[in-house]
């Protein structure tokens, strides 16, 4: 079963502060971090020229890309999952490359491809993964849950490792973030992520229909959303350098504080994820000492920290807030939670509830 990404009413919302940088902070004293700041603004404007009514999902994904994680886009068919990941591959620049997830992908397909040459003799020649070599930015797995679990493994490597092994040697993608998408209406001839590989995904992001009617109207009567290809001209290439994301990344890290209080804040929403019931909260119709079986690992609430300081960044801010952790727990935290498989059936919205009740439970600072 899938999980869906939920944002609660009490989640906070990802828009920046209409109050901007506060003055003196140590952001706005770093050169690299106030220049790389207006460098991602002007990143989600120009995938913004792409897609219309999707400004959470671009500034979830900025946030991922700061983060230095990998990203599950989900949705139903035609809602522009496609379209997305090509304008953040252009906006961030460097080699792109991608796969579409069918029943009869091997492994040995990301690596190297074997033909028939122009004279007829066999040929192997580097696949989508080793085209690029090491200078690949930007990995798109379309339909991801169409490949078998093998190709899974592999990818599982590619993204906790950035390596690969092919032709007696390792490869090493410095520079690498995956981007994969699947979509809710299909089931046939699909094959469901192992735990293990979704973890390693920093966040799952659904992508809705856009919320407003005049986005609707226009991706249905305005030709320029027509001829995607003429889209993506649109989109200035070569935003971001990915060869400094790392840098910059560490730099966020290390740059935005956390408080003792919000520690403590943490702790508290970890502690109440994993034992809702000794907390005292209730869904209707849920055995709630037996609804989380397990998860909400230390790993995934490093990535919930990462992911919040990056939202802080993005603000202005050189100190995580509670409303940083609650803006992006759902995409950060949801596929990370592991319920009763007698409640599996009804995991999106149970897990909706889970998250609702944990942050109504443990006060804010």
């Amino acid at each position: 079963m899938q999980t869906q990404s939920v944002a609660s009413p009490a989640a906070g919302s990802l828009a920046p502060s209409t109050t901007g940088p506060q003055p003196g902070t140590s952001l706005l004293a770093n050169p690299l971090l106030a220049t790389w700041r207006e460098r991602a603004l002007a990143f989600e404007r120009e995938v913004g020229k792409a897609v219309l009514g999707q400004e959470r999902v671009i500034r979830l994904i900025t946030i991922a890309t700061f983060a230095r994680g990998h990203v599950l886009l989900e949705g139903d068919v035609g809602v522009g999952k496609t379209t997305l990941l090509r304008a953040v591959a252009r906006a961030i620049g460097g080699s792109f490359s991608r796969i579409e997830g069918t029943i009869d992908l091997m492994p040995a397909d990301l690596v190297y491809h074997a033909h028939l040459g122009e004279d007829g003799k066999p040929r192997i020649d580097p696949g989508p993964l080793l085209k690029q070599a090491g200078d690949l930015s930007i990995f798109f797995f379309n339909e991801i849950n169409r490949a078998r679990p093998q190709v899974h493994s592999l990818l599982l490597r590619l993204m906790a490792e950035r390596t690969v092994s092919a032709f007696n040697r390792d490869y090493f993608f410095p520079h690498l973030q995956v981007f994969a998408d699947r979509n809710r209406v299909e089931r046939e001839e699909t094959f469901e992520l192992p735990a293990a590989a979704r973890d390693r995904f920093l966040m799952e992001i659904a992508v809705d229909m856009p919320a407003q009617a005049d986005a609707r109207r226009r991706l249905i009567f305005d030709p320029r959303f027509h001829d995607i290809d003429a889209l993506m001209e649109e989109v200035r290439e070569g935003v971001l350098d990915p060869t400094q994301l790392d840098t910059v990344a560490r730099a966020i890290q290390t740059g935005v504080t956390a408080s003792p209080v919000l520690e403590t804040y943490v702790t508290a929403l970890w502690d109440a994820v994993r034992d809702p019931a000794g907390h005292g909260i209730d869904i209707p119709g849920v055995e709630m000492d037996r609804l989380v079986m397990g998860g909400a690992s230390p790993r995934g609430m490093s990535y919930l920290v990462r992911a919040a300081r990056v939202r802080a960044w993005l603000d202005g801010r050189d100190m995580v807030v509670p409303e940083d952790i609650r803006a992006v727990f759902p995409e950060v935290m949801a596929h990370r939670i592991f319920l009763d498989p007698v409640y599996e059936l009804r995991r999106d919205a149970l897990v909706a509830e889970l998250i609702a009740g944990v942050f109504a439970t443990v006060p804010a600072p």
